[in-house]
């Protein structure tokens, strides 16, 4: 891509620390067998947190719900290399959800081995948190497994609490207010 092409919004080329450059997108419909192939590749108990069910693996319906979203409630990024959807490696994905009132948002972010610890877990959570406010969201919450220590450091550092309930006891729960109160 040439850098004076001009993006779509919300996309962004991003140069990891280590020089790497990658895409951050959108996820599209084609994205679908390609996330299940990135997420073939996460530790199992990476997949099984962000699953919240005990599975280990991405089934395609998985991939289709997360892939097909609709506009008024939903967001995801993916973090790629420089290939077209549906053909590019997924390294990472990103996602918020409205409420139903439109009021709060639900996160959840997961980054391959791969790119871990180059900086793309705080980029992709700038990216949600922007999303948020440009909803006009009160607030954005997510939950990770209490093992992230490196997510929580991550979300407190960019202004989100720590909440005492959860959805489940190896979890933690995060919010941001996006608005003063």
């Amino acid at each position: 891509m040439n850098t004076r092409e001009r993006l779509p919004p919300w996309h962004e080329k991003h140069r990891l620390a280590n020089g790497r450059e990658v895409l951050v997108r959108p996820i599209r419909p084609e994205d679908a067998e390609p996330l299940r192939s990135g997420f073939a590749l996460l530790e199992p108990e990476v997949l099984r947190a962000w699953l919240l069910d005990g599975r280990t693996e991405l089934t395609a319906a998985d991939a289709q719900r997360l892939t097909r979203l609709n506009p008024k409630t939903d967001f995801a990024l993916v973090v790629t290399d420089m290939q077209p959807p549906g053909e590019a490696v997924i390294a990472a994905h990103a996602h918020a959800r409205t409420d139903q009132a439109g009021h709060r948002g639900e996160f959840g972010i997961v980054v391959s081995a791969f790119i871990d610890g180059l900086g793309m877990g705080r980029y992709l959570l700038t990216r949600l948190a922007k999303w948020a406010r440009s909803r006009k969201l009160d607030l954005l919450e997510g939950e990770f497994p209490a093992s992230n220590e490196g997510m929580l450091v991550l979300a407190e550092s960019l202004g989100f609490r720590r909440l005492p309930e959860a959805s489940h006891p190896s979890l933690v729960r995060v919010a941001w207010r996006l608005v003063p109160d």
